[in-house]
């Protein structure tokens, strides 16, 4: 990997990178490998909302239900608008049109895999809530597809490790997109 190690504000401009993606991605883990190559802060959204909050975020679908979940996540996702640092982002944040205006104000790019590879890194689903809902998990990818592909930089992580989906964020970072 570039060695970029304590030059993230530079390279990020001072502004946040929102990585974007459906749930096994990898939003979680490129954003703390990334944030550690930039010598950066890493956030984790869905953990702050639980920090936050204090309760799982599969509790909070049970009791208070999506919607709820939802302003929290923009409660959440308003309060990292600024500053150079990299922030997984829950899946389901690019559905809030409201969220966009906080996602545009960053650097935005989109981790997107095969169905097969999501479904296989996801496994049982285990702390995901929507894979047990009504719709179909295949549904929800195909209705936020369209949204993820709104950001800045699109990466198809299906055969990808971790370590080049971060090289691919940083040559893109260099080149200034």
């Amino acid at each position: 990997m570039g060695g970029l190690s304590g030059e993230g504000e530079d390279i990020l401009k001072g502004r946040p990178l929102f990585l974007l993606g459906f749930m096994g991605a990898g939003k979680t883990t490129v954003g703390s490998l990334l944030a550690r190559t930039l010598g950066c802060s890493f956030v984790d959204l869905d953990a702050l909302i639980v920090e936050r909050v204090g309760k799982s975020i599969v509790d909070i679908f049970e009791t208070e239900g999506e919607e709820s979940f939802r302003r929290y996540e923009t409660e959440a996702l308003e309060s990292v608008a600024e500053g150079a640092m990299v922030v997984a982002t829950g899946g389901g944040v690019v559905t809030r049109e409201e969220n966009w205006k906080v996602l545009d104000k960053g650097i935005t790019v989109a981790l997107m895999a095969s169905p097969e590879v999501l479904m296989r890194r996801l496994g049982r689903g285990e702390g995901r809530p929507l894979l047990h809902g009504e719709k179909d998990w295949r549904e929800l990818l195909n209705e936020r597809e369209s949204l993820y592909r709104r950001a800045q930089l699109v990466i198809d992580t299906t055969c990808l490790t971790p370590e080049e989906v971060v090289d691919c964020i940083l040559g893109a970072l260099e080149e200034g997109f």
